[in-house]
């Protein structure tokens, strides 16, 4: 069973994301079935949800899928930083190697855009699920 952990925050760049790695596990054999999608607010809360996944321990995989945007304030960089130490921070102390890292820190709204679009070469959420579709099948 695979955990997809997805910030609602920047909607229109994550459920991009969302749809290109759900199309990259379709097509290595994860139907819709096998995949648990857990919501939350924004990316500040990916890294406590991730760690609930791994609690339930039915989850052999669990992808991490978010955007940062860069505004006007610090923000960003607080933001950026706290999830992935976080994520980084589960993955150590838990020694639970796929836990995959999906969320996008971008400059501005045009490269997060591109990074989540229909152009699957680009498109980071398809290269997280085309990379968890490789570990789970190693």
């Amino acid at each position: 069973m695979i955990a997809i952990v997805i910030s609602t925050f920047n909607k229109d760049v994550t459920d991009g994301l969302l749809k290109g790695c759900l199309r990259a596990l379709n097509e290595n054999g994860y139907s819709d079935d096998k995949v648990d999608i857990h919501r939350v607010a924004g990316a500040f809360e990916i890294p406590a949800t991730v760690k609930w996944c791994i609690l339930q321990t039915k989850y052999n995989c669990i992808i991490s899928l978010g955007a940062v945007i860069k505004g006007e304030t610090d923000h960003y960089h607080y933001i950026s930083e706290a999830v992935t130490n976080g994520i980084m921070s589960i993955t150590l102390e838990d020694k639970l190697p796929n836990v995959l890292f999906g969320v996008l820190t971008c400059q501005n709204k045009e490269l997060a855009l591109a990074r989540s679009g229909d152009d699957l070469n680009q498109n980071k959420g398809y290269e997280v699920g085309l990379a968890a579709a490789s570990r789970l099948k190693s």
